[in-house]
C-alpha cells in the first residue's frame, strides 16, 4: 500500500545517544520506529547521524520523495531514501533516519494489510534462539571489567522461545551469584546491555560464566551453549591486540592461539569478532580449525559485498545482521540472501544503545535467523524477547532453529 505521509522527530537511545524517530502513515494506519545506535562499530558502517545532528536531518529530509511509494516494496523504499540521503551511505540524513523510515514502512504495511511484519520480508520464517549477554566488559562496561566485550549464553535445547528466554534469565542470576563469591563487595553494576560488569579478569569471567551455564543446564536438563564476542577491532592497536585491563599485548599469532585455547578450554560454541575486522585470513583459518560458530560482525557490517569477499576464502561460518549498519531492510535482506545461499548462520542483533520497541524479533524471524542477539534484561531488551515469544506462541507452524553445533 502507498505511503501517505512521513514524520520524523529527534529521540534518544537507551544509552542517551541522539537518534531519529520516524512515523510512516498508510491512510488511517501509522507505525512509529526509533533507530538504535552501537558503541562497538565497524569502520564500514554507515554513519548514525550526520554532522549537525537532527537539525541537519530535518533540513535534508524531503519526505515528498517517499509519498506514494509502496511501503511493502523494500527496494522502492530504499531507493527513495537513497535519493533523499545522497547515496546508499545516507550522508545527508544518517543511517538512523534510513533505518527508522525503512522499518516503520513495513510496520505500517503490516497494520494496514493485516499481515505479520515478519512475513513481509520475503524469506521462509524461522524462530531463532535468543543469545544473551550475561557478563560484559570492553566498550560496554567500565574500567576494571574484562577486556573481552561479551560473555554469552543461549539455551539451544529449549523447547520454545519462552523457555529459552527464562533460562537465559536464570543464567544471568547465577552469574551474579558466582561474581559475588569472588567479590563480596560487588555492587551489581551492569553494562549497556544489562550484562553484569564486575572487576574481573577475562579468565575469571570465563570461569564464572562457564560455571553458571553448567549449573542451570544441569538443574533444568536443557542444553545451553556458551559464547564470546571479543569485539577484537576495539582491542587492535598498531598490529597488536591490547588487553589493557590485564596488561598484555598479543601479536596476530598470539591472538589466534589465545582464541583457540579459550574455545577448547571452555567448550565455546560461538565466537564473534575474534580478530581485527580486516583480517579475513585469520577468520578463515579459525573457521577451518574450529567446530564453533565463527561469527563475523565488524568484518562484514551487514554489507553483502564484504560478505561475498569473505565467502571466497571461507572467512567465518556465521554472520551478525544489524539493519542500522547499512541503513535499510532492503540492504540487510541482500546480505541475508548471500548468507543463506552460502550456508552461513544468520544472527540478527540489537545494538548496545537500543530502544523499547520489539521490531527486532520480527526482523529476526523474517530474515530466517538462527539466533537473535538481544540482551537478557532491561526494558529495551525484553521488548524484543517478549515479541519473539509471542510470535512463537501464535505461530506453532514456524520452525525453531535446529543447531548442529
Amino acid at each position: 500500500m502507498e505511503i501517505t505521509d512521513v514524520k520524523i522527530l529527534p529521540s534518544f537511545t537507551s544509552r542517551g545517544d541522539e537518534t531519529v524517530e520516524a512515523t510512516v502513515f498508510i491512510k488511517n494506519y501509522k507505525a512509529t520506529v526509533t533507530a538504535p545506535a552501537g558503541a562497538s562499530t565497524g569502520e564500514t558502517e554507515v554513519i548514525h547521524m550526520p554532522k549537525g545532528g537532527f537539525s541537519t536531518v530535518e533540513k535534508n529530509f524531503d519526505k515528498k520523495k517517499l509519498l506514494g511509494v509502496d511501503a511493502a516494496d523494500l527496494k522502492a523504499v530504499y531507493e527513495a531514501l537513497v535519493e533523499i540521503g545522497g547515496s546508499d551511505k545516507f550522508e545527508k540524513i544518517g543511517g538512523a533516519t534510513a533505518f527508522a523510515v525503512s522499518v516503520a514502512a513495513v510496520a505500517a504495511e503490516s497494520l494496514a494489510s493485516g499481515k505479520p511484519f515478519y512475513s513481509l520480508i520475503g524469506f521462509e520464517p524461522r524462530i531463532p534462539y535468543p543469545i544473551g549477554n550475561v557478563l560484559g566488559g570492553g566498550k560496554h562496561a567500565g574500567a576494571g571489567s574484562p577486556d573481552i566485550q561479551e560473555f554469552l549464553s543461549s539455551p539451544v535445547g529449549a523447547k520454545n522461545a519462552f523457555e529459552a528466554i527464562a533460562l537465559n534469565l536464570k543464567v544471568h542470576k547465577e552469574v551474579k551469584k558466582e561474581i559475588e563469591k569472588r567479590d563480596p563487595m560487588f555492587a551489581g553494576g551492569k553494562g549497556d546491555e544489562g550484562a553484569w560488569a564486575p572487576r574481573l579478569k577475562d579468565e575469571e569471567a570465563l570461569e564464572v560464566v562457564r560455571t553458571a551455564i553448567d549449573r542451570v543446564s544441569k538443574d533444568y536438563g536443557v542444553r545451553i551453549i556458551m559464547g564470546l564476542d571479543f569485539a577484537a577491532s576495539t582491542l587492535y592497536e598498531n598490529g597488536f591486540y591490547n588487553y589493557a585491563r590485564k596488561g598484555k599485548k598479543l601479536s596476530k599469532e598470539d591472538q589466534f592461539k589465545y582464541v583457540e585455547d579459550i574455545i577448547s578450554k571452555y567448550d565455546l560454541k560461538y565466537v564473534e569478532d575474534p580478530f581485527f575486522e580486516e583480517d579475513f585470513e585469520s577468520f578463515a583459518e579459525l573457521t577451518k580449525s574450529s567446530k564453533a560458530l565463527v561469527v563475523g560482525d565488524d568484518i562484514f557490517t551487514t554489507n553483502y559485498k564484504r560478505l561475498e569477499k569473505g565467502v571466497k576464502i571461507g572467512a567465518a561460518n556465521a554472520v551478525i545482521l544489524k539493519v542500522n549498519q547499512v541503513g535499510t531492510l532492503y540492504q540487510a535482506k541482500l546480505f541475508a540472501e548471500v548468507a543463506h545461499k552460502n550456508n552461513y548462520v544468520v544472527i540478527t542483533s540489537h545494538r548496545s544503545g537500543d530502544v523499547c520497541e520489539g521490531y527486532l524479533a520480527d526482523i529476526a524471524v523474517g530474515m530466517k535467523s538462527s539466533l537473535i542477539k538481544s540482551g537478557v534484561v532491561g526494558g529495551e531488551r525484553m521488548s524484543k524477547l517478549i515479541r519473539l515469544a509471542r510470535i512463537n506462541e501464535e505461530n506453532a507452524s514456524i520452525p525453531l532453529w535446529r543447531p548442529n553445533i
